[in-house]
C-alpha cells in the first residue's frame, strides 16, 4: 500500500479533473485499491448502494468498441480520420469505472443513496489524485441508453451515475475560479445591513 504523499487539505484544493489523459494504461490493481478505499464513504443507514463496473487494461482496449457504438453517433458514416478524433475522448484515458446506484423506490432514500455515491466518487477522485492518476467524473447522454445499460448488465432499479475516466497526464490542468465563499454564505439570525439613502 502506497504511503499518503498529500494531506487531505492538500488533495481537495490541488486536484484537478483531467480532460488530457496521455493514453497510458491504468492497472486493475490500481483501480481497485482506489476502489477499496474509497466505499468507505458515508451512507445512510450502511446501505452501500453501489456497485461498480469496471474496464481496464485489455478489456478497456476492447470496451472502446462499445463506446463508439454509442458513444460517437453516425460513426460509421465518418471518415477514418474524423472517427479517430472522436474517439480520442475514449483512448485517451486508462481505464473506466461506472458507478451505479440502486433507485429506491423511496425518494429520500433515493436522494440519500445518490449523495452517498457522490462522496464515494469524490472519494475516488481523491484516492487516484494521491497515487498520481487524474480522473473526469462524466455523465454522457448515453448512459442511458436502454441498449447500452443492458451491454454492460445494468439492471432495472439501478442507475449509472458516473463513467469515472482514470488515466496519466502530462500536464496538471490550470485551477479554475471558485465563487468566493462570502457569496454563498448566510449567517442565520443576521440581516443584511440595509444602507440608509
Amino acid at each position: 500500500m502506497n504511503e499518503q504523499a498529500l494531506s487531505v487539505r492538500e488533495a481537495i484544493i490541488n486536484r484537478r479533473s483531467v480532460k488530457n489523459f496521455n493514453g497510458q494504461p491504468v492497472d486493475l490493481e490500481n483501480i481497485m485499491s482506489v476502489l477499496e478505499d474509497a466505499r468507505w464513504a458515508p451512507n445512510h443507514g450502511l446501505r452501500n448502494p453501489w456497485r461498480f463496473i469496471v474496464a481496464a487494461n485489455q478489456e478497456y482496449v476492447k470496451f472502446q468498441d462499445v463506446l463508439k457504438e454509442y458513444g460517437v453517433p453516425k460513426w460509421k458514416e465518418l471518415s477514418e480520420e474524423d472517427l479517430e478524433k472522436q474517439m480520442k475522448k475514449f483512448r485517451a484515458p486508462g481505464a473506466v469505472v461506472f458507478v451505479v446506484v440502486k433507485e429506491d423506490v423511496r425518494q429520500k432514500e433515493r436522494m440519500e443513496d445518490f449523495a452517498a455515491a457522490s462522496a464515494l466518487i469524490q472519494n475516488a477522485m481523491l484516492l487516484a489524485w494521491d497515487q498520481g492518476i487524474g480522473t473526469c467524473w462524466k455523465t454522457p447522454p448515453f448512459i442511458d441508453n436502454p441498449k447500452f445499460r443492458e451491454e454492460l448488465g445494468v439492471k432495472p432499479g439501478e442507475r449509472i451515475i458516473s463513467m469515472l475516466q482514470f488515466g496519466y497526464y502530462d500536464d496538471i490542468p490550470k485551477n479554475r475560479v471558485r465563487t468566493p465563499l462570502e457569496d454563498i454564505v448566510t449567517f442565520y439570525g443576521k440581516e443584511d445591513e440595509q444602507v440608509e439613502e
